[in-house]
């Protein structure tokens, strides 16, 4: 029938990059986590901040649980160069049926910030999506008033489609608007280009 596509066929699986390998994330990633994960300043614009233990092994927990009900794909970010975990990202809001999912969650070490780490792992997720998966939409979202996320979405090639206004509800008990941004399959084309010049110029050039 026209217009009906096949479901994404969502597993866990590693993807492995130059500099950035993305493993399935489980429960044995905590404590590498933890090395780092408890700077407030890595969830100023999150919806939830796991700055202990128990929290940091809730937000682990609850990504596990989404991905076995098909819904998310969790990973732990790993520098190659010195086998390290510098971070955690994932998809999420996958729906196989329509071919469309979210980038999302995403949290890199203040070491590893605004370096290959992040653009790389953007690069790996949306090819896995739309060259592996078959993906139509991948969305970007983020607080409206991350303007750092934000510039880092539109640099890449991201469409802006607006503001949902109270969107959800943020870890100070505000109601959150959140920026929406989107890239599509037609689009990954240019996208991919882009991303792969900031990546060809190395681990140490500042995004």
């Amino acid at each position: 029938m026209a217009g009906i596509t096949t479901p994404l066929k969502i597993a866990p699986v590693t993807l492995t990059g130059r500099f950035v390998r993305l493993e399935p994330l489980t429960r044995d990633h905590i404590d590498a986590l933890a090395r780092w994960a408890y700077d407030p300043a890595l969830w100023e614009w999150t919806p939830t901040q796991p700055l202990d233990r128990p929290r940091l092994e809730q937000f682990v927990d609850e990504a596990l649980a989404s991905e076995r009900t098909g819904t998310a794909l969790p990973f732990a970010t790993v520098l190659i160069e010195k086998n390290l975990v510098v971070g955690t990202t994932r998809f999420l809001n996958i729906s196989a049926r329509d071919g469309r999912m979210e980038i999302g969650a995403s949290i890199i070490s203040r070491d590893y910030q605004r370096s290959v780490v992040n653009t790389e792992a953007k690069l790996l997720m949306l090819k896995h999506a739309f060259e592996t998966l078959g993906a139509t939409r991948v969305e970007l979202k983020t607080h409206v008033g991350n303007e750092k996320s934000r510039r880092a979405m539109e640099r890449i090639g991201a469409k802006f489609e607006g503001i949902h206004r109270k969107h959800m509800l943020h870890h100070d008990g505000s109601r959150r608007d959140t920026a929406w941004y989107a890239i599509l399959d037609d689009e990954w084309p240019h996208v991919r280009g882009r991303l792969e010049g900031m990546v060809s110029k190395g681990p140490d050039v500042r995004r």
